[in-house]
């Protein structure tokens, strides 16, 4: 990486996508950032076997859960000298191309940059999201829009931007190493009074991927509401561990 100069790092999060992995690395813009690498959460397929004969860069480490594997390579990406860390999905759902846009926002001085589906409200049907995942995530968004005050159209998006600053502040090791994780970080970046920002992505539903099941996604909505509660409370004056910044 260039000394000097705040450098931006591509994390493709990875877990059994063997199979997508070479299409998801070839859509990457590679002069969009500085270093691409592959943090792999314990695959059981032959994932590492292709990211190695792709030639990124792989990192590996016990099975740590989605959220788990986000912080590990938050951690990793500063390790490496990174004041950005862009987080992609290893299977290709989420388009690489927004990458780019994303970096900007962050380079604007935006700690947590989203991309988001809902800046145009209906492409996620048009890009064949179920009703069930649409309704359900306008829904859960418009509550915590209103609780958080924080005007986003989406709060549940798996495309990220992560700042050495934002990991610096928000307590990391509190969050949670399943998919609560991804709304936590927002919750607590806002108690923070950390900048969050979003920019448009479009998102595939044809392929294969990895996204939450429905039956976790319905756990998921419930532990959202409690991590709202919980900041209710911390913004009240309570002492509460999640934001315990």
């Amino acid at each position: 990486m260039p000394r000097g100069e705040k450098t931006s790092v591509c994390v493709i999060l990875a877990y059994n996508c063997a199979n997508v992995l070479p299409n998801t690395y070839r859509r990457i813009p590679k002069d969009s950032v500085d270093r691409i690498i592959l943090v792999d959460d314990a695959s059981t397929d032959d994932t590492l076997q292709v990211a190695k004969r792709l030639g990124i860069e792989t990192y590996t480490h016990e099975h740590l859960g989605y959220g788990g594997n986000v912080k590990y390579s938050i951690r990793k990406g500063i390790e490496l000298g990174a004041e950005y860390i862009v987080d992609l999905h290893g299977d290709g759902q989420y388009d690489p191309s927004a990458i780019g846009a994303a970096l900007a926002k962050a380079k604007e001085g935006y700690d947590l940059v989203l991309g988001s589906r809902f800046l145009d409200p209906l492409q996620p049907l048009q890009d064949h999201m179920s009703w069930a995942r649409y309704l359900a995530n306008i829904g859960l968004s418009a509550t915590e829009r209103l609780v958080l005050n924080l005007p986003l159209s989406e709060f549940h998006t798996g495309f990220r931007v992560y700042t050495k600053r934002l990991a610096e502040t928000v307590a990391l090791d509190a969050t949670s190493d399943d998919f609560l994780f991804g709304f936590e970080i927002i919750a607590q970046a806002k108690f923070a009074n950390l900048r969050i920002g979003e920019v448009p992505i479009r998102c595939s539903y044809k392929e294969e991927h990895t996204s939450i099941s429905i039956p976790k996604s319905i756990v998921y909505s419930f532990q959202t509401f409690k991590t709202l509660a919980l900041y209710l409370l911390a913004k009240a004056g309570f002492k509460v561990k999640l934001f315990a910044l």
